[in-house]
């Protein structure tokens, strides 16, 4: 049953958004519209018509892939837990390097004359890609599965102490001043008032960044950095098309099972 309005009283208007607000939404959305417009050759996206006119040479490629060789499968398998290896070691270390930065980088937590230092190690860190980094490790240590530890670990170290820090700013003051009231010193506040409001949140960002440093650890197999992906980039440097068929199945695999694996973890935890 419909309630109508008493006679006599004002019509009820919807709600209407402030004319800043509207202004804003629209340059926002006309600029991101704008600089697609002004991209759009330099990204030779006028070139989306040649999916279709070298359907051929598409089909002859996918005819291999459609006929994947396992042959070498359990050689397969054992470079991809090798892969495996390195983005969980890769990841740990950048736990390790995130807490302290995600701390210091906090604004309610650190003063300002370290934060702002410590942000801006941590853009350097995000900003230089893996494959750099694995280059001046591979220059350093060799070839090998370590220079691609160590390059997930400083990059992904970047990543998460930015995500650790957001994440530390958002958490409710409460807490925190009930541990300042009780006489605990600013360590103390920390473990016990900032700790477990963030714990169950930088769980999920590690798992989620272990997911993807699976991932990027076949990217590193470019510069020789060992595991399933210096296999993969010698398979497609030989066109074994087949072979890297083959590989790009187990690769799929593994990643599945690993997000299956993280959101078990994920669901027990947080």
């Amino acid at each position: 049953m419909t309630q109508t309005a008493p006679a006599g009283a004002p019509a009820l208007k919807p709600p209407a958004r402030p004319l800043g607000q509207l202004a804003f939404d629209l340059c926002l959305w006309g600029g991101i519209a704008a600089v697609l417009i002004a991209s759009f050759a330099p990204a030779e996206i006028w070139k989306f018509p040649r999916l279709f006119s070298g359907s051929d040479n598409m089909r002859l490629f996918g005819q291999a892939f459609l006929n994947p060789d396992f042959d070498l499968l359990p050689f397969f398998i054992a470079q991809m837990w090798l892969t495996i290896q390195m983005a969980m070691w890769g990841t740990a270390l950048a736990v390790f390097l995130a807490v302290p930065l995600g701390l210091l980088g906090a604004r309610n937590i650190a003063p300002a004359a370290i934060q702002w230092p410590v942000r801006r190690v941590m853009d350097i860190l995000r900003s230089v890609p893996d494959l750099v980094i694995g280059m001046v490790f591979v220059v350093a240590v060799g070839l090998g599965p370590f220079a691609g530890v160590m390059a997930l670990a400083l990059n992904t170290g970047g990543v998460l102490g930015k995500l650790f820090s957001e994440a530390v700013e958002s958490i409710d003051k409460g807490p925190v001043e009930g541990v300042r009231a009780t006489g605990a010193h600013k360590l103390q506040e920390i473990a016990w008032g900032v700790i477990p409001q963030v714990a169950p949140l930088w769980t999920s960002y590690a798992l989620y960044r272990f997911e993807s440093n699976s991932r990027a650890a076949t990217i590193l197999g470019l510069i020789g950095a060992g595991g399933i992906g210096q296999i993969l980039f010698d398979s497609l440097n030989s066109f074994a098309y087949s072979r890297v068929a083959a590989i790009a199945v187990v690769i799929v695999v593994a990643v599945t099972l690993i997000d299956l694996l993280s959101q078990a973890i994920r669901s027990r935890l947080i």
